[in-house]
């Protein structure tokens, strides 16, 4: 038998656990073009090796040649193909952005659930750990550990990764406060169900869409701060192309040959841009279910 949330007078009730249809009517245009934007972009990430022409470490052309034909974006100045390397590098940034959002919301998810369901001693210790990693400056203690860790894109992520999971856990946490206090949690434990099919069954459903939006909405300032760090040389050593590695490398002919760094500087710009906007629009779809 299904549990039923309690709702305002004169509407009917909805089983907990029922499955709602999502809205897309509801969207705006620029929502909808957000999602599109990242279908597409994890298309042509996955299939960089097949729609590169060139290889992106490897040079194939006279330094600094204009875009043409042969070099849609030009080459750079060691005459590595601009274009081939911008394809690599989307492939790198969003799947790297992707990693660190998992890993880093799962640990969330397990630091909240832990702290939610248990309380007590518990909750407390879990919560002053999380607020303290909330009170440091991420960004600082990324640079911090990428730079003891040493320059390579495994170190950066781990960096990222580090200050990237409390947020979650906080979000989290309070969100499994929220179901806990549910006669159909109540009920369950009574019925002797444990702790780990309580969590699995009963508060998991309830916090996952809170968490999908959350890590959909985070993805674009991680974009950034991913590219951020690689133009800072902390990311994977060169030749790798890494957007903001490329845009570093690129300022020095910004005014002579500025498609060496506008060409990825663009690429994270789109990438963040559709990342945010998608984040928007899932939020709305599951916000109105």
């Amino acid at each position: 038998m299904a549990f039923l949330e309690p709702v305002a007078a004169g509407q009917e009730p909805i089983a907990l656990g029922a499955r709602r249809r999502l809205d897309l009517s509801r969207l705006g245009f620029a929502e909808k073009a957000g999602m599109v934007a990242i279908a597409l972009i994890t298309v042509v990430a996955l299939a960089a090796p097949l729609i590169a022409p060139h290889n992106p470490g490897a040079t194939v052309g006279a330094n600094l040649q204009s875009p043409s034909g042969s070099f849609l974006l030009g080459t750079d100045d060691v005459g590595r193909d601009v274009f081939s390397r911008m394809l690599y590098g989307t492939r790198t940034s969003w799947f790297s952005a992707l990693a660190v959002v998992g890993v880093g919301a799962m640990f969330g998810l397990l630091v909240g659930l832990v702290a939610g369901i248990r309380g007590g001693w518990v909750d407390t210790v879990l919560m002053r750990i999380t607020d303290a990693g909330l009170a440091l400056p991420g960004p600082v203690i990324a640079i911090a550990v990428a730079v003891a860790l040493g320059p390579s894109l495994l170190n950066t992520l781990i960096a990222v990764t580090v200050v990237w999971w409390p947020w979650y856990a906080r979000v989290i946490r309070g969100e499994t406060r929220a179901v806990v206090v549910r006669p159909h949690f109540d009920a369950a434990r009574l019925a002797g169900v444990g702790g780990f099919r309580l969590a699995l069954r009963h508060v998991i459903p309830g916090v996952m869409p809170v968490l999908i939006v959350c890590a959909s909405v985070d993805l674009g300032f991680l974009i950034l701060t991913l590219a951020g760090l690689s133009f800072l040389g902390l990311g994977a050593p060169a030749p790798a192309p890494e957007l903001g590695a490329m845009a570093s490398q690129g300022l020095e002919f910004l005014f002579s040959f500025p498609w060496i760094a506008l060409a990825p500087a663009v690429v994270v710009f789109i990438l963040a841009g559709a990342a945010n906007l998608a984040g928007d629009g899932l939020r709305d779809l599951l916000e109105d279910t």
